[in-house]
């Protein structure tokens, strides 16, 4: 039997589209929006939610190779030898991945068994919240004093990044794996921080979360379809999965193209202020017992500690954004 209506497929796909590649946290969101519908209350269900939450970003990988079609066919080009600029940016999105690629595996388990508890997730929304402010009136800010053309110029193309930026915004990804943090949030503050326009560091962030995400959307099916006992397909079902990944895939698309335009125009203090409102209604509902966080189910949690559900393997966004 499923236990997971279309509707709330629909919503929770709605939630990822939207808050993936936004710099506000989509494990935040997803943990109320999951939390408010009950859709954790049983292990197995929880389990199952898990990695629907974490599978349903393959819609999110689709979005971007819509949007960004000719980048990623420069980048193929790139690698088959056709294309010098394709094969420098495919080399700077390796490596940029790398970090969280090996960092994730390791760490995983340390960062759900210390990390994945209430003080952290609300924590790291706030602080999250007042280091964009405090980067868009030092960094940002200057942007929109710029006009269309002088702004457009500055900075390098992303082909030209140096490898030690590359490496600089692999391991701010990293950070993103401290749950409540935001995989695009720390992506995109790293090109702006290297000097990038923030269009372009958007861009790059982007882009890197294909093999990010993809690399954590099969790590997670993987392990549960290979795991004992009934899979995330026998328990929500073959449609609500469905709805979840197309409801991403277009408010991803949608999430991603009003997102540049955002950032041009205002930058990136509204969603800090926004992150510190989420932090409070946040902590205010776990605190009044409406939002319950869970633990993962293969790990001991310490004692006298709240946690929430992980978010998956090196799944740095989902930390997010």
């Amino acid at each position: 039997m499923e236990s997971m209506t279309l509707t709330q497929a629909l919503i929770l796909g709605i939630v990822e589209g939207i808050t993936e590649y936004l710099p506000v946290s989509s494990t935040g969101h997803l943990i109320l929006a999951s939390s408010l519908m009950g859709l954790d209350r049983t292990p197995e269900q929880k389990a199952a939610l898990d990695t629907f939450n974490i599978v349903i970003q393959g819609g999110a990988i689709l979005a971007v190779l819509g949007l960004y079609f000719p980048r990623v066919v420069q980048m193929c080009k790139g690698l088959l030898g056709k294309d010098r600029d394709g094969l420098a940016l495919a080399i700077r999105i390796f490596v940029a991945f790398l970090p969280a690629a090996f960092l994730g595996v390791l760490l995983k388990e340390h960062i759900e068994r210390l990390l994945f508890n209430a003080p952290t997730v609300l924590t790291a929304l706030a602080l999250g919240g007042v280091f964009m402010i405090v980067l868009d009136r030092a960094k940002i800010r200057k942007f929109r004093q710029m006009d269309g053309d002088e702004a457009e110029r500055f900075g390098p193309d992303l082909p030209q990044i140096r490898m030690s930026q590359a490496v600089l915004i692999g391991f701010l990804q990293c950070v993103a794996m401290i749950p409540g943090t935001s995989r695009s949030m720390m992506t995109i503050a790293g090109g702006v921080l290297v000097g990038l326009h923030p269009r372009r560091a958007a861009e790059f962030s982007f882009l890197l979360g294909l093999p990010t995400l993809g690399g954590a959307c099969v790590y997670s099916l993987y392990k549960d379809i290979s795991n004992d006992g009934p899979n995330m397909f026998e328990i929500i079902g073959w449609a609500p999965i469905a709805v979840g990944m197309i409801s991403t895939t277009i408010c991803a698309a949608l999430a991603v193209r009003w997102l540049v335009n955002f950032l041009n125009k205002h930058g990136l203090a509204p969603f800090g202020y926004y992150r510190l409102a989420l932090a409070a209604v946040l902590g205010t509902l776990i605190y009044t017992g409406v939002v319950v966080l869970h633990a993962p189910d293969d790990i001991n949690p310490m004692p006298g500690v709240v946690q929430i559900d992980a978010d998956g393997p090196a799944a740095v966004e989902t930390d997010e954004g």
